[in-house]
Formats: structure tokens, sequence, C-alpha cells
């Protein structure tokens, strides 16, 4: 999960370099915290947080194929 996280962030933003993601697992819940710089926050967030919901929607897909809880948080 991290790993797509990770390349669906890099390419929306003009500070590849600056993309980390953690893992935090709690309670079988993992918890991926995604960092970015703060000039392409707008860029992974989009317009009324579109984007945002799009990369949960696409990673709560991905999680329900290995019976995984995971949560997606914009830091």
């Amino acid at each position: 999960m991290k790993e797509l996280v990770l390349f669906i962030a890099k390419e929306l933003v003009n500070h590849p370099e600056e993309v980390s993601v953690t893992e935090v697992d709690k309670d079988g819940i993992l918890t991926l915290e995604l960092r970015v710089h703060e000039e392409d926050m707008g860029k992974v967030i989009g317009k009324q947080g579109k984007i945002a919901k799009a990369i949960r929607t696409v990673v709560k897909a991905a999680s329900m194929k290995e019976d995984k809880k995971v949560h997606v948080e914009i830091v």
C-alpha cells in the first residue's frame, strides 16, 4: 500500500523528492501518513478534497484485495 500511495503522490507534485509515507499499525488498522512539500499540499488535496478522496478510494479498493483496513491521512 505504501508504494501505491508514494507512486500516486509523486506523480501529482512538483517536489517528488519530498514525498514520504509513514506506516502506523494500530489495532489491526494500517494508517498511511502522507507528507508532501508545503507548496504541493493543494495538489494532493485538490479542489474540495477530490484528489485526496480519489487516493483514499484507490487505496481502499487495493486494501480490500488484501483483506486489510487501511486509512490514508495527509499530514
